[in-house]
């Protein structure tokens, strides 16, 4: 079967200082990879360099079996195919909530507003969200913006989602309601590679853990046998360091 998502020997320099050195990944339909490791692993690089929002020095990415990262394919056309949620909710101030969500269908995927409007309508009653589409985001909490956020990639309909530590701008309070919602897309088998800082959400939603150190994936594997029983140090390590901070 072939994956929706695949990383073949990706690298990525900033000047002189290596972010990811060699990557290989694969996401296939109905994953969920979750990407765990200390800031500055190169987690959020990765996601941006499927999006094709960093441009990547080796290697290739493939979406669909298709290289995307080839200098012949656009941009634009691959991340109409991705839906791409980070950890600032770049909502648009001066647009309400279903006008944020209804501007990339119509705009970008040419769609038919009304049709858009409705299917908008309908990602924001399910997750919520109905009462507020009329607000504008400064009149909403951190969690509520985030989740508009993520509804609006969804509006898309994308391959797959890439979340890049959705919660960590938020108050400990709001990360719960950003979780139940992309749980609930988990149980839709939505595919999705999401980096994130929180564990327990982790080992509940992913299908595989990697473990990224210093530009590389050290360690892979289904949740409960990264978390309980790694096999490099460099993963104990970090784990361990979690342990200590009470975040695990």
């Amino acid at each position: 079967m072939s994956a929706v998502i695949e990383v073949r020997g990706v690298t990525k320099a900033y000047g002189d200082k290596p972010v990811l050195r060699g990557i290989d990944l694969a996401v296939h339909e109905h994953q969920a990879v979750a990407l765990i490791g200390a800031s500055g692993s190169g987690k959020s690089t990765l996601l941006r360099c499927i999006d094709l929002l960093d441009e990547i020095d080796d290697g290739d990415v493939l979406l669909d079996g298709e290289v995307v990262t080839d200098p012949s394919v656009r941009p634009d056309r691959v991340r109409r195919r991705l839906g791409m949620v980070f950890q600032g909710y770049n909502l648009f101030p001066h647009l309400t909530v279903l006008e944020n969500v209804v501007l990339a269908p119509v705009r970008a995927h040419r769609r038919d507003r009304e049709e858009a409007r409705a299917h908008a309508l309908e990602l924001l009653d399910r997750f919520g969200l109905a009462d507020r589409a009329g607000d504008r985001p400064d009149r909403l909490s951190g969690g509520q913006q985030q989740r508009v956020a993520i509804v609006r990639a969804l509006a898309t309909r994308p391959r797959a989602l890439l979340l890049d530590e959705v919660t960590s701008a938020l108050d400990p309070e709001l990360v719960g309601e950003v979780l139940a919602l992309v749980r609930d897309l988990k149980a839709d088998g939505m595919t999705m590679l999401l980096a994130t800082h929180e564990m327990s959400f982790a080992a509940e939603v992913a299908d595989e853990i990697c473990f990224l150190h210093e530009g590389l994936i050290v360690e892979r594997g289904a949740p409960e046998q990264l978390f309980e029983a790694p096999e490099r140090e460099e993963t104990r390590r970090f784990l361990r360091r979690l342990l200590d901070a009470k975040r695990l």
